[in-house]
């Protein structure tokens, strides 16, 4: 005589019901425009800046969320696709059972290009700079050197970075 599988009557009943509460109240939104609205902090600032979910499928196995993913950050993302899923299912009604990962520039519209602020050029700056560019015989060339410095010293990054070193007695980056 053979055992009969014991199927674990709970976890059935469990996803029966996230499944028709999640389709009960006409004020809900769909999964996939929740996930979109709070993929920030479900996300993690560090996932959020290189993957956006895309669309979520899926049928009585579980659903499948997509996600759009810059390719050079697909590895970390792929790397972390549990602990995402884990959080997603959590806010996306209990039965993701798969993340999908689609390759792709992202389009948001809260991503803003970033731009360098600029300074004004102090008047000792300017003199040091033609002072620095006056040796260069061909005009054009003093001019472009002129703008290029004028830029380098006006341009005010939200980030410092590393400054290259400078020639003693020289506040010039060149």
């Amino acid at each position: 005589m053979r055992a009969r599988r014991a199927h674990p009557g709970m976890n059935q009943i469990g996803l029966t019901a996230e499944r028709i509460g999640r389709k009960s109240g006409a004020k809900k939104l769909p999964p996939i425009q929740v996930l979109r609205q709070r993929w920030r902090e479900i996300a993690g600032e560090q996932l959020y800046k290189y993957c956006r979910p895309e669309r979520l499928s899926g049928g009585k196995a579980g659903r499948v969320l997509t996600l759009k993913v810059l390719p050079q950050a697909a590895p970390m993302v792929q790397h972390q696709s549990e602990t995402l899923r884990q959080r997603v299912s959590v806010s996306a009604g209990g039965d993701i059972t798969a993340i999908k990962i689609v390759q792709g520039a992202l389009q948001s519209s809260d991503v803003k290009p970033l731009r360098r602020k600029t300074r004004p050029l102090t008047p000792k700056e300017r003199q040091e700079l033609e002072t620095s560019a006056a040796r260069i015989q061909d005009e054009k060339l003093r001019a472009a050197i002129v703008a290029l410095g004028t830029a380098m010293l006006t341009a005010e990054d939200d980030e410092p970075e590393a400054t290259p070193p400078t020639k003693r007695g020289s506040e010039l980056p060149f």
